[in-house]
């Protein structure tokens, strides 16, 4: 398997980011760990090799990138309010740096790319494509949390509403996103299996659909457990079926 390393000093962050890339050709898939994972934990959990077959075949290229959790919401140290601009500024780096990395490494500007992450990663996956759905037109968002007002202490500002999908989904107005959300391909991914709760994924799709955004609720009901062996079966399957 071509597997490549890649890191870069983002002004945005103020500090090195790297990037795990899996694969030689297929669609591209950025990759977000859970909540204290970085870019090397989809491989050390498995995952890649769980896929190979799908990367070696050249169906799917994976993009493994770190988080900022500690320094964002996971930071109890710092003022809420540090914890979402934080996390505004990572949004912006994965728009702004991570997509344009993504379309150089493939050698196709414009191509679409995929999201994906469980658990803490299912937020990015998501916040990612409903916030930049030109960028991004797919998403596999399994056993996620979207509401992460517990983060703030009970403090708000423009840059938590901005990252809390079920807030500014619910108030989502602006026709060139809602345009390019009426092409995309969502998947919220739950189910009813060890340490799996549905409500918050359940939660988020009633927000979509009183959107009138197309996405699909995926109740994989015994087999979708909030574990790493389920989501190793869920993007095996999602990739068989999607790509």
């Amino acid at each position: 398997m071509n597997v490549e390393r890649h890191s870069w000093y983002s002004q945005r962050l103020g500090r090195e980011m790297g990037i795990l890339v899996y694969g030689h050709y297929g669609h591209p898939i950025v990759v977000f760990p859970t909540s204290g994972g970085d870019e090397r934990e989809y491989e050390g959990q498995g995952m890649i090799d769980a896929l190979a077959h799908h990367i070696d075949g050249g169906r799917v290229k994976m993009f493994c990138v770190n988080s900022v959790n500690n320094e964002s919401w996971y930071n109890k140290q710092a003022h809420p309010r540090h914890r979402s601009y934080v996390q505004a500024m990572y949004d912006a780096y994965i728009a702004f740096e991570v997509a344009p990395f993504v379309q150089d490494n493939c050698r196709t500007p414009g191509i679409a790319i995929t999201t994906t992450g469980a658990s803490f990663g299912a937020y990015h996956a998501a916040n990612t494509l409903l916030k930049h759905p030109d960028l991004f037109r797919r998403c596999l968002a399994l056993s996620g949390v979207y509401d992460i007002r517990r983060f703030m202490n009970g403090d708000y500002d423009d840059n938590f509403y901005f990252n809390n999908p079920v807030d500014y989904m619910a108030n989502l107005t602006d026709a060139y996103l809602l345009h390019h959300l009426a092409q995309a391909d969502i998947h919220l991914a739950t189910g009813n299996g060890p340490w799996e709760h549905s409500g918050p994924t359940r939660r988020l799709s009633d927000v979509l659909r009183a959107r009138g955004i197309r996405h699909s609720l995926d109740d994989w009901g015994s087999e979708g457990g909030h574990e790493w062996p389920y989501w190793k079966r869920m993007m095996d399957l999602y990739i068989d079926r999607l790509f």
